[in-house]
């Protein structure tokens, strides 16, 4: 932490406090306004705004359970329109995005897992939730610091949480209230087990992770190859993820038996009215699918390669937050800034090693204007803020969305430097093999404890 922060805290906390309650301000105060006339303007805005992406869970478990509905048929997906927009989608008005649009994309045992906030009217259950999901992604952010075995001050815990909650992604996801932000912690959750060699209780929680496969596929199949790699010892997260799996794949064939193939259909049409992942989008059609290829490529050697390490190595959780930055890029759609909660991880390894990363010059650049990228939200907010009170006539849509133009190149600019750090750290371990009977040095800069 720098000297300044120690020297000065309350100075400190102060300033971050000021920052953080601007980027409040400006995301409540001016881009939902302006979300909002732009969903007026095309008279999308007759539903709920406020827990929109939880609406289609609440729905059609609602309906399953007074009406046995099937979640993915054509006549939910119009009730979900209804339901968000004040009417369903019509295709012969070209301001609608796809009649399909907001079609229920979850598992069905999404509606299994939620089904008890189904007896609840919905302006009650997104209320809750936001406030349920703001108290989890702090403890998200605490579970990543212990499981990264580093003990920050009180000042540090209180600044991480600060700017965890006050940054645009995850305000995103507390107003819609995204389920994301849920699957974040119980992944956090997921990895404080491992690192406890509590197998059983980890795998269990990581069936939970799976109502949104496309944020876990990368780590689910590392921990495959993990697993499988020290059988005997490590068997109980795979039947730990299979028993809960199974118990929730089962309870929904008895209540919708041709869930998968409808699932499956939602999935394959997905990418029809949602925006490509980033790779796609930032290098075009032909390209992007190359370099994901590539990049799957080389994750499958570096998979390989670390399948032997312990969970508490820092290789281990090196490769984890690599892992979920790439599925930022490579899998999740380029909107899906609400997602971007998967790279906490990531940020908090270069937080505390950036003193080692930043061993050559080169990549010191490099990896300080990925720390602008991220922080860009929180350093343009406030003269934004200041220059509209002056002059309010002149503030238009350029200036309101200074703070969020760096957004789509956070993932870029964390996988980039998490990718940097996986070649430096098995650069330093090519001269032995990677079967480590021995601690695996330490990637992490020395923890700060006051």
């Amino acid at each position: 932490m720098p000297r300044f922060w120690l020297q000065s805290p309350r100075i400190a906390l102060f300033l971050v406090l000021v920052v953080s309650a601007g980027m409040v301000y400006y995301y409540v105060g001016l881009f939902l306004p302006y979300a909002q006339q732009l969903r007026i303007a095309k008279d999308l805005d007759g539903g709920y705004s406020f827990g929109n992406d939880f609406y289609p869970i609440w729905l059609t478990t609602r309906e399953s359970l007074l009406h046995h509905s099937d979640p993915y048929a054509p006549e939910t997906t119009r009730a979900i329109q209804t339901g968000l927009f004040g009417r369903p989608l019509d295709a012969k008005n070209p301001g609608d995005p796809p009649v399909n649009c907001r079609a229920f994309a979850y598992p069905a045992y999404t509606d299994i897992i939620f089904w008890p906030l189904a007896v609840f009217s919905f302006a009650k259950v997104r209320v809750g939730l936001a406030v349920a999901l703001a108290l989890l992604t702090a403890a998200s952010s605490l579970l990543w610091l212990r499981t990264l075995r580093y003990r920050g001050s009180t000042l540090f815990l209180a600044v991480l949480v600060m700017f965890t909650l006050s940054s645009y992604a995850v305000m995103e996801g507390l107003f819609a209230a995204q389920p994301g932000l849920l699957v974040a912690f119980l992944m956090a959750a997921c990895f404080a087990a491992l690192v406890k060699d509590r197998f059983f209780l980890a795998g269990s929680l990581f069936a939970f992770v799976l109502i949104k496969p496309q944020v876990a596929a990368l780590v689910l199949l590392y921990l495959l190859v993990w697993t499988f790699s020290d059988w005997r010892k490590r068997r109980g997260f795979v039947a730990g993820l299979f028993a809960c799996s199974g118990l929730f794949g089962a309870a929904s064939l008895i209540v919708w038996p041709h869930w998968m193939a409808r699932w499956l259909h939602v999935v394959l049409t997905y990418g029809n009215y949602t925006p490509p992942p980033l790779i796609t989008y930032s290098m075009g059609p032909k390209l992007g699918p190359l370099v994901t290829a590539a990049l799957f490529m080389v994750a499958l050697i570096v998979m390989w390669r670390l399948r032997q390490v312990p969970a508490t190595s820092s290789l281990f959780l090196l490769n984890i937050s690599l892992l979920l930055a790439l599925s930022s890029i490579m899998l999740l759609p380029g909107q899906a800034v609400y997602d971007h909660i998967v790279l906490l991880p990531g940020i908090l390894v270069m937080a505390t090693s950036w003193r080692r990363l930043a061993s050559s010059k080169f990549f010191a650049v490099f990896l300080a204007g990925g720390a602008l990228a991220l922080f860009w939200q929180w350093v343009a907010v406030l003269p934004l803020l200041v220059f509209r009170y002056f002059s309010a006539q002149l503030f238009g849509r350029s200036l309101l969305m200074l703070p969020l133009d760096a957004a789509s190149f956070v993932p870029l600019a964390v996988s980039a430097v998490l990718a940097y750090a996986m070649a430096q750290a098995l650069r330093r371990e090519s001269l032995e093999p990677v079967n480590l009977t021995r601690p695996v040095p330490n990637l992490f800069h020395a923890p700060v404890t006051k």
